[in-house]
């Protein structure tokens, strides 16, 4: 019955037609596999924390560990008072009050910065000499020795940008930091490089090339060392010419671009914006993402939001104030697909994780029930496609990789263990290819 079926089937076009066609796009093939290849299907960190070269020592990731745990026992010591002052259903407080409390305990910072830029300042080179050298041991240290909770999985520096003033300086600072990593045993794989106020792609192949002379220099593989872009520029954004300076700044990386990081206060000071008006969810910025997100899109480079300067001190009226104003932003941020933000101060971390730990606690059963429907082909009240598909397996690896999630509790209830939501989440791990989100 088969053949005869598949007898009656009749084509009207020979196959040189197809083959033509096929060759015609073989560089649009190409160029779709080089430009786009998609989300690297890595854990990403939910946050980056900022430290002056000058402030960083060997105890602080756990010092801001312990002042963000002092600071909700003294203003908020238990799940509904801290539920109360953010508005969290008090079903949910309590889980995600005991989840805060116990990240902060485990893995206080995700990722962290040492600074050389603005939080750094100029000081004389024998100064910041001594100061990149000594990240450079104490970073070491903290990845041969250290433990979550007192080294960040993710860490490196932000060095000085690529403008005439200041380059030389922050060449040398770079050149000296990763020496002496090289010299302390080699490079963390968690090392995270950023380079601030690019303006032109021309700085970004600058950097590109500094890296591969370094990589040349101690025989490293190529690409080894990747590095973020911040967009604090009205120029990164648009170009001279009308076109999206992003856009060419991600391929003038040369594949080693791993982020774009929005810098909320410089770019909105460079449009003019009044510094009592400057913050992440103002027009411009939800501009700048918004394209910075379009450019991004496929490529692997991840996007991340800017951060508040509203600092939790004070009264506990006024760090309630600050806590409630944090939370919201990061939950406007992650529901616009900004996973990563920054934290500027040790307060900010409870709320950083409430507002993450309620995203994804929130959206949980949701999200289990249709990719599990979606696995068993078991349909629903919503038709969903390979594309959402992969939008919810995602969701739920990103909620395990912070700790808003348990694997058990993922593999019960979308029927799914780890392996198979990566098949759904990452077409580079031999998953469905489907347009990356």
């Amino acid at each position: 019955m088969g053949q005869d079926r598949q007898e009656r089937v009749s084509t009207s076009l020979a196959d040189a037609v197809a083959e033509e066609i096929g060759a015609s796009l073989a560089p649009v093939d190409a160029a779709l596999e080089r430009l786009y290849p998609g989300d690297p299907g890595t854990r990403r960190p939910v946050h980056t924390v900022y430290v002056p070269g000058d402030q960083y020592t060997a105890d602080t990731v756990r010092a801001w560990g312990d002042q963000a745990l002092a600071a909700l026992d003294e203003h908020a010591p238990g799940a509904a008072s801290f539920g109360a002052v953010l508005g969290i259903d008090r079903a949910l407080a309590e889980d995600v009050y005991a989840r805060v409390r116990a990240k902060l305990q485990r893995e206080p910072i995700e990722d962290l910065r040492v600074d050389f830029e603005d939080g750094y300042g100029h000081r004389s080179d024998a100064e910041e000499d001594e100061t990149a050298a000594r990240a450079a041991r104490l970073v070491a240290e903290a990845t041969a020795h250290g433990t979550p909770a007192t080294a960040a999985p993710w860490t490196g520096i932000r060095m000085k940008c690529m403008e005439a003033a200041v380059r030389d300086r922050g060449i040398r600072t770079l050149d000296i930091f990763l020496t002496g990593l090289m010299r302390a045993g080699g490079l963390p794989g968690g090392l995270v490089l950023t380079l601030p106020k690019v303006t032109y792609a021309e700085q970004v192949a600058a950097m590109t090339r500094l890296l591969d002379a370094f990589e040349k220099t101690w025989g490293l593989a190529p690409g080894r060392i990747g590095f973020e872009i911040q967009i604090e520029t009205s120029q990164s954004i648009l170009a001279a010419d009308g076109t999206a300076t992003v856009a060419r700044m991600i391929q003038a990386a040369d594949g080693r671009a791993t982020g774009l990081h929005y810098g909320t206060f410089d770019y909105s000071a460079c449009l003019g914006v009044s510094a009592a008006c400057q913050s992440s969810d103002h027009p411009a910025a939800d501009h700048a993402k918004a394209v910075m997100q379009v450019a991004a899109a496929g490529t692997g480079v991840r996007v991340s939001d800017g951060s508040t300067n509203v600092l939790p001190v004070g009264t506990t009226e006024k760090v309630h104030d600050a806590w409630r104003l944090h939370y919201g932003l990061t939950r406007r941020a992650l529901a616009r697909a900004y996973y990563q933000g920054w934290d500027m101060h040790p307060g900010h971390l409870p709320t950083r994780y409430a507002a993450v730990f309620a995203f994804y606690r929130e959206g949980f059963a949701t999200a289990a029930a249709r990719l599990r429907r979606y696995a068993e082909r078991a349909g629903g009240d919503v038709m969903d496609e390979p594309a959402t598909a992969k939008a919810l397996a995602g969701y739920l690896l990103r909620g395990l990789d912070c700790g808003a999630l348990d694997e058990a509790e993922v593999t019960r209830e979308s029927g799914l263990d780890r392996a198979g939501l990566e098949s759904y989440a990452s077409p580079r791990r031999g998953g469905l290819t489907v347009s990356a989100q």
